[in-house]
């Protein structure tokens, strides 16, 4: 007789960054196979590791991910929710339900978007500039688009 097996709960604290060029683009990449939102166009962002502030994690993800150091752009704290999904773990290959605290923040370039040079790791990628215009009719994250219609850009 098969017995169900539980998976593993965890709980992580994201951090996310809506990248707007001063020409008025959104940054969104995918993630890569086997994340949370596999196939989706999401915004650059990861977990706040053990003894990082939110900002700390922000600015870290965001260079990493794309890349960009955010130190001399404006920051501004758009969103808080929650959300839950299972993903495999990058390290040892074990899926887990993950339960995550999402601080999303707004982050405004002073370069336009054909200015800004990217360089994209594997957990991030196809990084494409996007019109406010455009967004309505690409496939975002739940939690991406929810937080694009909250502060108005949908």
């Amino acid at each position: 007789v098969a017995t169900a097996v539980s998976m593993r709960t965890i709980q992580r604290d994201i951090v996310g960054g809506f990248i707007f060029s001063a020409d008025g683009k959104l940054l969104l990449g995918k993630n890569r196979k086997g994340g949370v939102y596999e196939g989706l166009f999401v915004v650059p962002g990861g977990g706040v590791d053990t003894g990082e502030t939110k900002p700390q994690a922000l600015r870290r993800e965001m260079l990493e991910e794309t890349g960009i150091d955010i130190a001399t752009a404006t920051v501004t704290s758009i969103n808080e929710s929650n959300g839950a999904h299972e993903k495999t773990l990058h390290e040892t290959g074990e899926r887990v339900y993950v339960e995550m605290n999402f601080y999303d923040y707004r982050i405004d370039l002073l370069q336009n978007a054909n200015d800004v040079s990217l360089h994209t790791d594997d957990d991030w990628y196809m990084p494409q500039w996007f019109a406010v215009d455009e967004l309505q009719a690409i496939k975002t994250s739940e939690p991406v688009r929810s937080t694009l219609i909250s502060i108005g850009i949908l």
